[in-house]
């Protein structure tokens, strides 16, 4: 009986427990706490997502400009002297062509001699064409934003320049400090019009699609006067000099006019390139071989129109991926999964 006696003055006593526990839960609930922190619960705008559901790259972009520099054609100025990527090479190639320039006019005038004054005029040449390209050229770039394409291709566009202007003064005289003078002026002229026209936010397509339109020139040029060499009209060397001279020049302004309506990517302006290459010198080989030599016009004439069959073809035929299905509901998406390559 004791035992029993015990077991149930202990559940009495847990049965008189159990409010008070419940009650004290209840007042430790009804403590006051802190506040939570507004700062946690506050939400930041975000950037609109594009058609393609990826933020903006001015979003995505960590790096802010560094301080409150000068702007320029909608660049960020850096530097104490620099102005864009291409403002060093822009600034090497007018001060060295400058100096080659101007050493080059001084020495076909004096013979090349070794005497003092010839030496001197040499000198003074470099020197001075040196100073006014540096001088120019850095002038131009700390007004205006100078990317790479414009400094590179401004140096390809001032050789087709020079070569342009001393094969068309070569058909008019044959003295030398005169065409010396005129390549050097024609290579300035075709690196300021580059600068100038071009502007120093040459588009890479642009300046590369000219670069064609001059090498092709060259080819076409070449062929043509195989052609009318081997169909019985005699060429003379003197003929074939300025011809060839000229021809960069002619190419380089037909593809610079052209940029005016057409815009393809540099990955399609190199595959026409390297596909018409391709095509006519195979076609060239395989007839000649064919054929029995070089020394008739019929090989020429067919790389002539193989090559520019391979480039009309890839260029007008050959699409790119096809488009991106807009991610707007009704999306203004165009009719036709594939595109035109040059439009």
């Amino acid at each position: 009986m004791s035992s029993l006696i015990r077991w149930l003055s202990l559940a009495v006593v847990l049965l008189l427990a159990a409010p008070g526990t419940a009650h004290a839960q209840a007042y430790a609930s009804d403590a006051p706490v802190l506040p939570p922190d507004t700062a946690s619960l506050r939400t930041e705008p975000q950037a609109p997502l594009t058609p393609q559901g990826q933020l903006p790259p001015a979003a995505t972009s960590a790096p802010e400009a560094e301080g409150n520099g000068a702007i320029l054609d909608g660049h960020l100025r850096y530097g104490a002297f620099l102005s864009g990527p291409g403002s060093l090479t822009f600034i090497l190639h007018h001060s060295l062509m400058g100096a080659a320039g101007g050493f080059a006019t001084q020495g076909i005038a004096h013979g090349f001699s070794f005497d003092r004054s010839a030496r001197e005029a040499m000198l003074a040449g470099t020197l001075i064409g040196a100073g006014l390209g540096f001088g120019s050229s850095a002038w131009w770039q700390f007004y205006n934003w100078v990317d790479k394409p414009m400094g590179y291709f401004g140096i390809a566009n001032s050789v087709v320049g020079g070569m342009f202007a001393a094969g068309f003064m070569d058909t008019l005289s044959r003295d030398q400090s005169l065409l010396t003078w005129s390549a050097f002026l024609g290579a300035e002229l075709g690196a300021w019009l580059t600068a100038t026209v071009g502007g120093g936010q040459l588009p890479l397509d642009d300046g590369l699609l000219i670069s064609s339109g001059s090498g092709w020139g060259l080819i076409y040029g070449a062929l043509l006067l195989a052609i009318v060499h081997f169909s019985g009209s005699k060429i003379s060397g003197k003929t074939w000099t300025d011809a060839l001279l000229m021809a960069p020049g002619l190419g380089a302004t037909a593809l610079a006019l052209a940029t005016m309506k057409y815009n393809p990517t540099p990955s399609q302006i190199v595959r026409a390139d390297l596909f018409g290459a391709g095509v006519g010198g195979v076609v060239l080989l395989l007839s000649a071989l064919v054929l029995g030599g070089f020394d008739q016009p019929t090989p020429y004439v067919l790389s002539f129109l193989g090559s520019a069959a391979a480039i009309t073809t890839v260029s007008l035929l050959w699409e790119e991926a096809a488009e991106r299905p807009s991610l707007a509901p009704g999306g203004s998406g165009r009719s036709k999964a594939w595109r035109c390559v040059w439009w």
